[in-house]
């Protein structure tokens, strides 16, 4: 029995060598129609590394002829599966794009947009590939609403929206907490949360997007000197205003009555001292005129 199952790893590991062996004779030395079949037999066998290599090599003899729509798809096929995701979207969509009649288009289409999801990374990181999956899916959900694969597209669609609501919500977020070093954050906060607000409507971070952009113009007001208050405690007021509206019964309430009370507090602060200013402008003003007509 032991002999048996030495010669049958004997012979697994003779095929294997000769199969190395014919592989690499063919990927240095064989002709184009010997290195396409090869690369054919590596991607069926799901050998995909290998597969790419000789793709790469055969590409440019295939363009424009009919086994380049077989040899794009696997390409991006074998990528998929080697989790090269970035590059396989690319090929898929390519593949979308140069063979607008194939039967596989439905499937390059939905595995385009799949592929820049599984690339696409924590929300934290860059998010080239998550706007680029964002907008795969919503072309799918667009030019396949029939298909048998449109609840999972869905279902991505709504995970990545979601993701980049948190990215984005997490930036506005960051610019309002370092306002304290920066004047200038509480601007670009204030501007944050309002793009989040106005590019995802009903988004899921609404409530305490709405909250933290009260907070941003509060704390705003109250860092900005007098003469530029009346414009920030009017914008802090409507942005209280706009939360107020939309959740009446929000856990923020108690403190954004509390900002509220201090806005207005404020308000009437520099409502006197601007009245008080004009009052002393206008008695200027006419003792300036007393004395021309003496």
């Amino acid at each position: 029995m032991q002999k048996i199952k030495n010669l049958a790893c004997l012979l697994v590991f003779s095929l294997l060598l000769f199969s190395c062996g014919e592989y690499q004779k063919v990927l240095n030395k064989g002709s184009i129609e010997d290195q396409y079949k090869m690369a054919v037999k590596m991607y069926e066998s799901k050998n995909y590394s290998k597969a790419l290599r000789l793709f790469e090599k055969v590409t440019p003899a295939y363009r424009g002829k009919p086994q380049m729509e077989r040899v794009q798809f696997m390409v991006a096929q074998s990528n998929f599966n080697e989790k090269n995701y970035s590059i396989a979207g690319y090929y898929f969509d390519r593949f979308t794009k140069n063979y607008s009649k194939s039967s596989k288009k439905e499937d390059a289409a939905f595995l385009s947009a799949y592929s820049y999801k599984l690339a696409s990374p924590v929300f934290s990181k860059d998010p080239t590939d998550t706007n680029k999956a964002l907008e795969a899916f919503q072309i799918f959900i667009n030019t396949y609403p029939n298909s048998s694969k449109i609840d999972e597209a869905n279902k991505h669609y709504k995970e990545i929206r979601y993701k980049l609501q948190q990215k984005y919500f997490e930036i506005a977020k960051t610019y309002y907490i370092t306002s304290g070093y920066d004047m200038r954050n509480y601007k670009a906060a204030i501007q944050a949360f309002d793009n989040l607000l106005s590019d995802y409507l009903g988004s899921e971070f609404k409530e305490e997007a709405l909250y933290y952009r009260l907070k941003a113009a509060h704390d705003f007001v109250l860092k900005s000197t007098d003469r530029r208050k009346t414009n920030r405690i009017k914008d802090a007021i409507e942005a209280y205003e706009k939360l107020e509206r939309n959740y009446p019964e929000s856990k923020f309430m108690e403190e954004c009555n509390e900002m509220l009370a201090t806005l207005n507090k404020e308000q009437k602060r520099v409502d006197s001292i601007i009245a008080k200013v004009e009052k002393s402008a206008k008695a200027k003003e006419q003792e300036e005129k007393n004395t021309k007509e003496k």
